[in-house]
């Protein structure tokens, strides 16, 4: 399992602290450091059954200065918030968990963080 954090979002902390008193086996990976390829994007939205636009986090700065909130949301503009996601990684939507199964989840609440736990 691996788990994509800011370490400065209560949402990742809380995920992180869950994960820890479950004894769970997983990799931190502090995605604004070690920031996801667009191949690793598409995969982990394969997994989430998710598109780009789902995992944008719009409200932030950067999407407004990209003007992200104005993009198309079908399968020919999909490269193209991927790109925006791989190229600001601040937009991406946290903590993504990857479980063991090959899925993944948003855990942004403590029973999507649950969830990745029971696959």
């Amino acid at each position: 399992m691996e788990i994509w954090i800011n370490p400065a979002c209560s949402k990742c902390r809380s995920a992180v602290s869950l994960l820890d008193a479950e004894g769970a086996d997983y990799t931190v990976r502090r995605y604004l450091e070690d920031v996801p390829s667009e191949d690793e994007i598409r995969e982990v939205l394969t997994r989430l059954g998710l598109e780009p636009w789902d995992i944008t986090r719009t409200g932030e700065a950067e999407a407004k200065e990209l003007g992200v909130g104005d993009w198309p949301r079908d399968d020919a503009s999909r490269d193209r918030w991927i790109g925006a996601l791989a190229g600001h990684p601040k937009l991406i939507q946290r903590p993504i968990i990857t479980a063991d199964d090959g899925t993944a989840v948003v855990g942004r609440s403590e029973e999507a963080v649950r969830d990745a736990l029971s696959r």
